[in-house]
């Protein structure tokens, strides 16, 4: 009876991580279809192309030594394609805890679940560095971004690792539950370094630094994106409980979904409200960006807070991100989907706010965490980034960026029966 116990908890922990992953893998639709509808129609294809071959760059490299480099392990995931039910039961049935203890599942399983989220930080920089950049200067920085610089302070935060062998940010009382930092603020420092290579797209800021502004050709897609990542987001949260099969397992899973959602709705509200006081308009960007900015505030720790209080991060992460695209815009840095701000600043946000709730861990040990992941992805990004300028460029030339991105790196339009002729 215990053995059909354990196989039924094995079974059901490892389904949950699968649908987490599927969800978190829809995400990848989620930010094409918003970076889809927040660039010109003239650029649309080509970031389409860029957010397809991400991913599968991603799902390769990190297969072929990202995961190795992050957990440990052969290279190529040898090794996790078959399990040893015998000894797989001596293992639940020695641990504490028992049924109740800890999680255990298949290793295929939580590699999938983790690769999703490498294409998910790589996704942040497709959007910020959108509608100049080459297509293959771009896919390059990808191979490198998910084979190493992501796993590496993947290693030093969930791999458990040491810090260049110095420090365990574990010890100084560092937790990212589910990525605000490890995840999302590692790719918008990524992209970060990217744009200040890049510069600004031309026309974006005036003589005297007016900013002008760029409307995004296709706002239901954008809108359709954004709702599309806010469902992924319950596997990106949910699935980093990484076990179901107990009563305090799916009430903490059930608590991370209505947390998640809360933050996200009131990330939604702060940013909508702060608009109408700073525009006196409802603006559509800023709303949308805001619920992502509650997501991505809560997902540090979502399962600590009580409804009202991811509610209230939610919603500072909705005000913030408004100020930090103004912010931004201002320093000439171009982040056409404002995304920089969104999983940058507001994932910094997302990180502090965890001490508030979480007595397991520190403002100290948060900050130490976000300056490492911060600092090596900044710097390894900002020097790859300048390698590939000196080899190949970044840059297409202007007639290109004029005519758009989509002719010179594609050979196709999105919409080629509204092209002038």
């Amino acid at each position: 009876m215990q053995d059909q116990i354990f196989h039924l908890q094995y079974a059901m922990d490892t389904f949950y991580f699968l649908v987490c992953g599927a969800l978190v893998m829809w995400m990848a639709a989620g930010f094409a279809m918003l970076e889809a509808g927040l660039v010109r129609a003239k650029n649309t294809t080509e970031i389409l192309t860029k957010n397809v071959a991400l991913f599968a760059i991603s799902c390769i490299m990190y297969l072929v030594c990202g995961y190795s480099i992050m957990y440990g392990g052969e290279w190529f995931l040898t090794g996790i394609q078959d399990v040893d039910v015998a000894s797989t039961l001596t293992d639940f049935s020695g641990r504490d805890g028992g049924f109740e203890g800890g999680s255990i599942y298949s290793g295929a399983s939580d590699f999938f679940f983790q690769v999703v989220f490498v294409a998910t930080a790589m996704s942040i920089v497709s959007g910020a560095v959108a509608e100049r950049m080459k297509l293959w200067s771009f896919l390059i920085f990808a191979v490198v971004m998910t084979a190493f610089i992501y796993p590496m302070e993947g290693n030093w935060t969930w791999g458990g690792g040491s810090v260049f062998g110095m420090f365990s940010l574990g010890d100084l009382g560092f937790t990212d539950f589910a990525g605000s930092g490890i995840v999302h603020m590692a790719g918008a420092s990524a992209a970060l370094a990217g744009v200040l290579v890049l510069g600004a797209r031309k026309g974006k800021y005036g003589p005297n630094g007016e900013v002008r502004a760029i409307p995004g050709a296709n706002l239901p897609l954008a809108t359709l994106g954004t709702f599309i990542l806010w469902m992924g987001w319950f596997g990106f949260n949910g699935g980093s409980v990484l076990k179901l099969g107990d009563i305090a397992s799916a009430n903490s899973v059930a608590m991370v979904f209505l947390n998640t959602n809360a933050a996200a709705a009131g990330g939604a509200i702060g940013a909508l409200i702060l608009a109408r006081i700073l525009f006196g308009k409802a603006d559509l960007t800023m709303l949308l960006n805001g619920a992502l900015a509650g997501l991505v505030a809560i997902t540090a720790g979502p399962d600590t807070p009580s409804a009202l209080g991811a509610t209230l991060i939610g919603l500072v992460g909705g005000l913030i991100v408004v100020v930090s695209i103004l912010t931004l815009d201002k320093l000439k840095i171009d982040d056409p989907v404002g995304a920089i701000s969104v999983h940058g600043v507001v994932g910094l946000w997302g990180l502090l706010a965890v001490p508030l709730t979480n007595d397991g861990t520190t403002f100290g040990g948060q900050i130490a965490g976000a300056l490492t992941i911060f600092v090596w992805v900044f710097v390894t990004s900002l020097v790859v980034w300048l390698i590939i300028k000196a080899i190949m460029g970044v840059r297409v030339s202007e007639e290109e960026e004029y005519e758009g991105v989509d002719l010179s790196e594609c050979g196709m339009e999105a919409y080629p029966e509204f092209s002038k002729k």
